[in-house]
């Protein structure tokens, strides 16, 4: 399998994760206000400080964003291009966020592809800072109970990573929910297979879903190449199969050269670069 040395040391557990309950809600972001801000108001009105949301339609006026780049330096194995800036703005065609808290504040990560003013399609990773909706929208969002996402140094990547912790239970949701984060160089379908294997979940749908893999193989014979990739998961499911678990998980990407991908993931042939966040709901 496909393996990308990191700079640092990583821990035995390969998988991050948090028991916790959760709901999903309909988030209303009102056009002129900061991303950033929308999303946490919208979801501290819901009682929650920590979750996912599917970015599906959400225009966005100002943008920023980077995109995945070679690293300039043996402190990272890839790293980030420079920030663009679009002005006139773009309309997000897929995409998927997580929010949580970085320092102490609301923070989130996030990955899309859009399309811009001029028609051009284009993919990255969303800056936080400079980010407005350009147009209210509702999103499909799920909130956590019990656990929360926190960006904290990781000393296998080098990065300040989202993983989720335990946190305080409000009350605000339910069910058997679990919040994850994926290290890299494991196949990314056969940990969440194995992970829900290993605790009775039957079926699971995948919600959210922000990370990178080290290129890409896809069931309709598509091939990324270039290791860094950002990427956003658009659906996912991990249900029985012939012989056990098959997670059937759709993504869309941006490789570092700045060509887009979508489609099916193989199963035990995409291994994760950096990080990969996600919620999984036990259906």
């Amino acid at each position: 399998m496909r393996r990308v040395e990191q700079p640092g040391t990583g821990t035995p557990e390969r998988i991050q994760w948090v028991e916790c309950g959760g709901r999903a809600f309909s988030l209303t972001l009102p056009a002129g206000v900061p991303l950033l801000e929308a999303v946490r108001s919208g979801f501290a009105a819901e009682g929650f400080t920590s979750g996912v949301v599917k970015l599906d339609g959400l225009k966005l006026a100002p943008f920023a964003y980077v995109m995945p780049a070679l690293s300039k330096t043996p402190e990272h194995a890839a790293f980030y291009s420079e920030t663009f800036r679009l002005e006139g703005g773009a309309r997000i065609e897929v995409g998927a966020m997580t929010f949580g808290q970085r320092d102490g504040a609301p923070f989130f990560h996030a990955h899309a592809l859009w399309v811009e003013g001029d028609g051009k399609r284009s993919g990255g990773h969303i800056l936080p800072d400079e980010t407005t909706v350009a147009e209210t929208i509702t999103l499909q969002a799920v909130g956590l109970d019990g656990a929360a996402f926190t960006a904290e140094p990781d000393g296998e990547t080098h990065f300040k990573l989202f993983g989720p912790v335990a946190a305080a239970a409000g009350g605000a949701g339910d069910g058997r929910f679990f919040a994850l984060r994926v290290k890299p160089n494991v196949d990314f379908c056969g940990a969440l297979e194995t992970f829900c294997a290993e605790r009775g979940v039957r079926e699971a749908a995948i919600h959210g879903g922000v990370g990178s893999t080290i290129g890409a193989r896809l069931t309709d014979g598509g091939v990324v190449e270039n290791f860094a990739t950002e990427v956003a998961i658009t659906d996912g499911r991990i249900a029985p199969g012939v012989g056990g678990f098959e997670a059937a998980i759709d993504v869309a990407l941006v490789d570092y050269s700045g060509a887009l991908a979508s489609g099916r993931l193989v199963r035990g042939d995409n291994p994760v670069l950096m990080t990969f966040e996600l919620v999984l709901e036990a259906i």
